[in-house]
């Protein structure tokens, strides 16, 4: 089973979120560890942040979240930003906060 590595402010985001939304993410990355893999309408890849990620998509009575997380580590899943989601497309800047915590925990500078 591979190992989960968190970017703190999106360990921080998770755990700040309702019990509903916490035990569906955990979940869903438990299942990931079994090397489950996960499809619509949980999970979709997200090539516009990088090639290997995945963006979780979890719903609660009030709101969305989404947690960007990759996969291509051999041994590890890397889940590096956590969202609400407020409009119909992922916003540039979320793409771009992605993009560069994920290149913090890939090269250690978290």
């Amino acid at each position: 089973m591979k190992s989960i590595t968190f970017h703190p402010k999106t360990l921080a985001f998770i755990r700040s979120q309702s019990p509903t939304i916490k035990r569906e993410i955990g979940e869903a990355l438990r299942d990931v560890q079994k090397g489950i893999s996960l499809g619509l309408p949980l999970s979709r890849p997200m090539p516009t942040v990088a090639s290997g990620v995945h963006e979780l998509r979890v719903r609660s009575a009030t709101t969305v979240v989404r947690v960007f997380y990759f996969v291509k580590v051999a041994d590890t899943i890397v889940v590096f930003h956590g969202f609400q989601k407020k409009t119909q497309k992922t916003r540039t800047q979320e793409i771009a906060v992605g993009q560069q915590r994920l290149q913090e925990v890939l090269h250690d500078h978290v």
